[in-house]
């Protein structure tokens, strides 16, 4: 595909397809001069194209490009098929002499010229993503001592020596004999040897554990909470300066 306004051989592009932007549909190429293309559409129904060259924008063999839409060449590109007649023989120079002096003129006296030129400008778009945050709630130990009072038991001995009384009769003398029979009849007297007699103390001793229990709860609760965050942020918008001629 040629390209390059200098490199498109202008002889060869004579009755090759004429496309202009979007595929529009010009015929095919009649005539070009030093500065201008002639293309052809339709047979009964003609519409004539005078293009300048400057507007060939490629040619790949088969097709011309144009840079003009179809709009654009039926308003400020289009002649009149009875001031230009391909079929009598004309010359290519006189033909598109003739379309400059006259079609071209007087296109341009009589009829309103329109062309829409869009003016750009940006907006925001302004979205809403959801971020997780996490509140840490953290428990630690904290010692200290408490002091309880518990009442223990315990026993205790006391020492007292009393005279036994000789006497049958007596009553001492008589439990101490009945006890005597009851001990498997042991024979009283002296030890003869250093005797130690147990007597069993019985006291309480405090025993101290720990039980973990739940003395009271922490609730956490959420809810949600809508507030108002401005968004300052540059955007570009395109104004119309005044004309310069």
């Amino acid at each position: 595909m040629v390209s390059k306004f200098d490199e498109i051989p202008w002889n060869e592009i004579i009755k090759k397809e004429a496309r202009g932007i979007d595929d529009a549909d010009f015929g095919e190429v009649q005539d070009v001069n030093s500065e201008y293309v002639l293309a052809q559409k339709g047979i009964i129904d003609k519409e004539i194209f005078s293009f300048p060259k400057n507007l060939v924008q490629d040619y790949d063999g088969d097709r011309v490009l144009f840079k003009v839409t179809a709009e654009e060449a039926r308003k400020s590109h289009m002649q009149n098929p009875q001031n230009v007649n391909l079929d009598q023989g004309e010359s290519s120079n006189h033909m598109i002499e003739k379309t400059e002096t006259s079609d071209i003129d007087n296109s341009f006296n009589t009829k309103e010229e329109e062309r829409n030129i869009p003016l750009m400008a940006e907006k925001l778009d302004i979205t809403k993503t959801e971020v997780v945050d996490e509140l840490i709630i953290t428990k630690e130990p904290v010692k200290e001592t408490k002091t309880e009072q518990i009442p223990i038991m315990h026993e205790e001995v006391s020492i007292e020596i009393r005279p036994v009384s000789t006497d049958p009769s007596s009553s001492s003398t008589s439990s101490y004999n009945n006890n005597s029979i009851e001990q498997k009849n042991e024979i009283l007297q002296p030890v003869e040897n250093k005797t130690n007699i147990r007597i069993p103390l019985k006291r309480e001793e405090v025993e101290v554990s720990r039980t973990a229990y739940v003395k009271e709860e922490i609730v956490v609760k959420k809810k949600p909470v809508i507030e108002t965050r401005t968004v300052t942020e540059e955007i570009i918008t395109e104004k119309v300066k005044d004309p310069q001629v």
